[in-house]
């Protein structure tokens, strides 16, 4: 990955934060946490709402590159990145296919587990026709989840056949895809990934029933811990799967990959996400601080990212 000393390299920059999804609220403070970190290490860097500024916009104001704080579909799906390569403008993260197939938790899953990374069994669940067979082969409880959202945004955990319907049919309003998961019971963790780098682990403990939207962006008595307090070699193993599996679905840049243990304590992938949160209660900024880097710095470092996906001009 290229390294910029000069935050005049970087041109005009466009932090793109809010947008239209589910996850707006938190878009909306990611971006603003990002775009005072860039204009305190000197970028000349710019808040741009796409809801309410046409993205033909970045071209006609003269921007350079493009900081991507978009959360959930029409930020994170790939959508932004392709008309962004349309406009020429080289931006944060992964490209077209990777940020594509990381919303799709159910095409995730497919590519994860060709290469060996296991993850939770699921059921994809078409119709109210489907739920006897997700109860057959899922057992009791169960997660129901839309196939393409973050945030934990729709998400329900089913202990009962009773409450399957009202389940399916919230996450069924957000989504076209919806899951069936079955429930894991260990712990949580995660691994953020800058370049090629995986960062330290970090254990996630809340009072909720899962790991939810209150609980991440919100609530003050969900617990992180990093160190994680994995042995080094489980910690080492973390590390190569979530590496493993950023390369396998075409991720780049930096993201974050997101396991729970199972009983036998072995890591089972849940998702992964191309545009992580960047709020105070975020888990990469977390984990880069717990390896040396500051939060100006790891923005910094992911605007670098850019240059990855900087245009190339052929000239016939």
């Amino acid at each position: 990955m290229l390294t910029i000393t000069q935050a005049a390299d970087f041109g005009k920059v466009a932090v793109l934060l809010g947008g239209t999804s589910t996850e707006r609220e938190i878009s909306l403070l990611s971006g603003a946490a990002v775009l005072a970190a860039l204009q305190r290490r000197g970028v000349n860097a710019h808040a741009i709402d796409p809801k309410t500024v046409p993205l033909v916009d970045l071209a006609y104001q003269n921007f350079n590159r493009v900081w991507i704080a978009l959360h959930g579909p029409g930020g994170e799906d790939g959508t932004i990145q392709g008309a962004l390569q349309c406009l020429g403008l080289p931006y944060t993260g992964s490209g077209v296919l990777g940020s594509a197939v990381c919303m799709d938790k159910l095409r995730t899953k497919r590519l994860v587990a060709a290469v060996g990374i296991a993850t939770a069994e699921c059921v994809e669940i078409l119709s109210t026709a489907d739920f006897d067979y997700a109860l057959t082969r899922l057992g009791l409880p169960l997660v129901i989840k839309p196939g393409n959202q973050g945030s934990s945004v729709g998400i329900s955990k089913v202990s009962t056949a009773a409450a399957l319907p009202a389940a399916y049919a919230a996450a069924a309003a957000i989504d076209t895809c919806v899951l069936a998961e079955a429930w894991i019971s260990g712990a949580e963790y995660t691994v953020g990934v800058i370049g090629d780098t995986a960062l330290p682990s970090i254990k996630i403990k809340t009072p909720n029933t899962f790991y939810d939207y209150q609980a991440k962006y919100f609530r003050n008595d969900t617990e992180y811990f990093c160190p994680s307090g994995l042995s080094t070699e489980t910690e080492a193993h973390l590390k190569s799967l979530a590496l493993g599996a950023f390369a396998a679905v075409g991720a780049s840049g930096w993201g974050r990959v997101d396991f729970m243990m199972d009983r036998t304590s072995r890591p089972l992938l849940l998702e992964i996400n191309t545009v992580p949160g960047m709020t105070d209660h975020s888990l990469v900024p977390m984990a880069a601080r717990a390896s040396g880097m500051e939060f100006e710095e790891l923005v910094w470092r992911i605007l670098e990212t850019s240059f990855s996906n900087q245009r190339i001009v052929v000239n016939l």
